[in-house]
């Protein structure tokens, strides 16, 4: 059976970002914890699932996907300094959570969720990064494809009730990088 439109997939991957020799490692799928999803339904990145549309259990795959057609350049815009008070609980600043290099999941004006890095925090705001951590990248996949097969019922279930691919469900083993998780 082939990768396309409707299909639950399984594969593994390595995630790369960066150019030549400097490229990093991300983001790994393994045979233990793949990469589940179903084609086709906007789960993943576009660019993604073109590169993998057709292939076949057993086939393997390497393929970059530049910015553009994955997370966007990095865009200075999205670093915002915001009001330090909006980071207290019970009336105390939460120093715990707000610590440079920690992301803090957030709501904008219009109830959208969102996560930002803490760059920086100041005596009166905290410098905040809204960019996706993969922002500029070029990310460079190489895997192969595990399974492909018409879903079950609770595959569907898991995957609409908002199941990333990462396992089961969105909880601990989901990346917030992620790139082949495109909502988690």
């Amino acid at each position: 059976m082939k990768v396309t439109a409707n299909k639950f997939v399984s594969v593994t991957y390595d995630l790369n970002v960066g150019e030549g020799e400097e490229r990093e490692l991300m983001e790994r799928a393994t045979p233990e914890n793949p990469l589940k999803f179903i084609f086709g339904t906007g789960m993943m990145l576009p660019a993604f699932e073109d590169a993998l549309k057709g292939l076949e259990v057993g086939g393997k795959f390497n393929f970059s996907i530049a910015p553009a057609d994955a997370y966007g350049e990095y865009n200075e815009a999205h670093l915002m300094e915001l009001p330090k008070n909006i980071f207290e609980v019970d009336g105390k600043f939460d120093s715990e959570m707000i610590q440079e290099g920690n992301t803090v999941p957030m709501m904008d004006s219009n109830g959208n969720r969102l996560h930002g890095a803490v760059m920086e925090v100041k005596d009166d705001v905290v410098l905040m990064d809204f960019n996706h951590p993969l922002a500029g990248e070029t990310l460079h996949f190489s895997g192969e494809v595990l399974d492909v097969h018409e879903p079950t019922a609770k595959e569907i279930a898991t995957m609409s009730a908002g199941g990333c691919g990462c396992g089961d469900d969105c909880g601990d083993g989901c990346s917030d990088s992620g790139c082949g998780c495109g909502g988690c």
